[in-house]
């Protein structure tokens, strides 16, 4: 009797223990969904306003789309000088609130043009634009392409000269040497009493025009990417007050952004926050082998196959000793490809670094230290060889693809097995666990848009993907199976351990579930005979939909992760909760999106010319990058239109380019135009078997077609 009523004691007491749980999950979860509420309808709001007018912390509405004084002149430097043919989405109205003193804060995806915003104000106001950055590559690269575009532009960080040093010192201090926009790391803020002594003299003798800090989620500690000396610069605010400040970057979640205003001290800041999609690039997930050869057999096979005039791609691996292994084995298969992280001496990863931008190197292989912010706008495909750590990270990541607007690819490679890796490295961290499993979600679907996911993630209404991802782009014949007698004996199995004080990774867990599975397929109903990759998604599921949970232990080497039942294990431990697991049958191509995405392959002759130009003038003016003489879209334009005179090229590229470099590019396109293009035309029909009639017609017409239109394909 007393046996029965304490058997029946402990199982109420653990059914209170489940409703308590529940309930804690059910408030998690309410506490959620009013933050999400509050997201949503502040953006419903910005929804309802008129598209450039934004309301600042004082209720009013200000229009920076207007008509302002200094619009003439903007417009000319963006032109002339940049060479951008036109504002991109918000740039203008950023560049307006700026110039009227306001501070603002800027979300705006990768390749959205967040440089201009601040590049053109400071050139257009008076005095030093102090610009914060935290990577030296991105501060190398914009420094480099500014003082090309004869912007008298330097950097203070640990490569600078002594020479160089001084320089800057004495024009913070003196005011009389030519510099106009200075960048540095925020460890020089935070650290170096001398440098803030000379921007304090700055900003007192009122040379201190502008503030910009870029990659600024970095300040959040819920940022993806939190650094601590980011924390400090709230400092800049304290100590310049009436100095505007705009601080940018391409992810922040609402509960980010909150913290950026307050970290910075930016109270009053207008908002401009941009769209995350980036129709232009095509998202994947790719199932990964077991098979770690296999994996890089898939990856070169798909550079080679896709990528056959040597475009320019990222692929990111989780660990150091992977990207050095990667990188050889892709050498290895003939391709062009070489490792960069923070383990390597600061003049190794330069030269790659270079050689990557110079377009000598194809592939470059990175960690995460790699790509925060570069300048090299025409990456064609971005490869996560591992797993990423959260939905900003990958977001981030994938977003150095096609930062030129043009068609490019984003591939991550998944196996359920390379959670534990991430997880026993980001559970410390703020919702990391969270995050972590938020782009598992996003890689575990096979049947939801990967776009949608990504417009969910940052709280934005839902737009068409137009078929740009796997799962929109491609018909796949999933398949349902019940695997709810495989989730019972996962609890059942983790339970019985438990009570033995063992414990089981998650691969361990997988090869004890296999045996159980047998002795219960012996004894009882036959159930679905699953494979290891299977079982391991099924664990992952249910990790996900908390039935289990990762908890971690420190050894003297690394730190281990280990599944054990998770606060919603009663049910499945009871049989009443139905498991379905979806397995991938086939899937169809779709080619029509193959075309669109690597219809940017097929460049023109006078287009590869144009490039080969680039890469040259490149070279001989002290290694500036062939973007920086030549965009993508400008070797376009150029290839259509062909110009063969410099103010016709000036209506094109600008003065400051055609001026610098037009003499050369009118030589390459009236050589084409002259020589190249009519023995282009006359293989071409040639080899489409025309009779000599319609060959000689062909010539006879083709000064006049040359004369009358700008635009003709090659």
């Amino acid at each position: 009797m007393e046996t029965d009523v304490m058997e029946e004691l402990l199982l109420v007491e653990a059914e209170i223990q489940e409703v308590q749980d529940q309930i804690k999950l059910l408030l998690d979860r309410q506490e959620d969904l009013y933050k999400k509420q509050s997201e949503l309808k502040a953006l419903l709001k910005e929804c309802e306003e008129p598209a450039a007018a934004t309301i600042d912390s004082t209720g009013v509405i200000a229009d920076w789309s207007g008509t302002f004084e200094w619009d003439t002149l903007a417009d000319d430097t963006r032109f002339n000088i940049f060479g951008i043919s036109c504002y991109r989405a918000n740039q203008r109205e950023i560049i307006n609130a700026l110039m009227s003193g306001r501070d603002v804060l800027v979300i705006m995806a990768s390749g959205g043009g967040k440089s201009l915003c601040y590049q053109l104000p400071a050139i257009l106001r008076d005095g030093i634009t102090l610009i914060v950055s935290p990577l030296l590559s991105l501060i190398q690269d914009q420094v480099m392409g500014l003082m090309a575009l004869g912007i008298p532009a330097y950097m203070l960080t640990s490569t600078t000269s002594k020479d160089d040093e001084k320089f800057i010192y004495k024009a913070l201090e003196k005011g009389d040497a030519d510099l106009k926009m200075l960048y540095v790391t925020p460890e020089k803020i935070s650290k170096s009493k001398r440098f803030m002594s000379k921007l304090e003299k700055c900003h007192n003798a009122g040379r201190l025009s502008l503030i910009s800090i870029d990659e600024a989620h970095c300040c959040s500690q819920w940022g993806h990417d939190f650094r601590p000396d980011y924390k400090n610069l709230g400092i800049l605010k304290i100590q310049f007050p009436h100095v505007p400040l705009v601080a940018l970057t391409a992810t922040a979640t609402y509960k980010v952004q909150t913290d950026l205003v307050e970290m910075l001290h930016i109270p009053k800041c207008v908002k401009f926050i941009s769209t995350v999609n980036r129709p232009n690039l095509f998202y994947k997930v790719h199932e990964k082998s077991s098979v770690g050869k296999v994996v890089i057999d898939q990856i070169a096979e798909y550079i080679r196959s896709s990528y056959r005039n040597s475009e320019s791609g990222i692929v990111y691996c989780f660990s150091r000793k992977e990207c050095e292994q990667v990188a050889k084995e892709l050498r290895e298969h003939g391709i062009s490809a070489d490792y960069y992280h923070a383990d390597m001496d600061v003049v190794a990863r330069e030269k790659v670094h270079l050689r990557w931008s110079n377009s000598k190197l194809q592939v470059i292989v990175g960690t995460v230290a790699f790509g925060m912010g570069i300048n090299k706008p025409d990456v064609r495909f971005v490869i996560h060889h591992s797993l990423s750590k959260s939905m900003e990270t990958y977001y981030q990541e994938s977003g150095r693809a096609g930062r030129d607007g043009l068609p490019s690819e984003c591939i991550l490679y998944y196996k359920p097995s390379d959670v534990p890796r991430q997880s026993s490295m980001v559970f410390y961290e703020n919702s990391g666990l969270q995050n972590l499993y938020d782009i598992i979600r996003y890689c575990q679907s096979r049947r939801s848009c990967r776009r949608s996911a990504i417009f969910r993630h940052f709280g934005e209404p839902l737009q068409d993907c137009n078929g740009m991802c796997d799962n929109c782009a491609y018909g796949t014949e999933l398949t349902e199976i019940d695997v709810t007698g495989h989730a019972k004996a996962l609890v059942h199995l983790l339970r019985d351990m438990h009570e033995h004080e063992q414990r089981a990774t998650m691969l361990q867990l997988v090869d004890k579930l296999k045996v159980k599975m047998k002795e219960l397929g012996a004894s009882s109903k036959p159930t679905p005979d699953l494979k290891k990759e299977q079982l391991e998604q099924l664990v992952i599921q249910l990790l996900l939909d908390r039935v289990l949970k990762e908890e971690f232990q420190h050894t003297a080497y690394a730190t281990n992760a280990y599944v054990t039942i998770g606060p919603l294990w009663k049910q499945a431990f009871l049989g009443k909760r139905i498991v379905k697991l979806e397995i991938c049958m086939a899937q169809k191509q779709n080619h029509n999106r193959n075309n669109r995405v690597s219809k940017r392959g097929r460049s023109s002759l006078l287009e590869f010319k144009l490039d080969e130009l680039r890469k040259e003038i490149s070279s001989s003016e002290g290694g500036i990058f062939p973007h920086a003489v030549l965009s993508t879209q400008q070797i376009a334009l150029l290839s259509t239109k062909k110009p063969t005179s410099i103010p016709e090229l000036e209506k094109l590229i600008g003065k400051l380019k055609a001026k610098k470099y037009g003499r050369r590019i009118a030589e390459v396109i009236q050589n084409y135009v002259e020589v190249e293009q009519p023995n282009c035309e006359a293989t071409n029909a040639d080899e489409g078997n025309e009779n000599e009639g319609t060959k000689r017609q062909r010539k006879n017409k083709f000064p006049v077609v040359i004369e009358s239109s700008g635009d003709e394909k090659d």
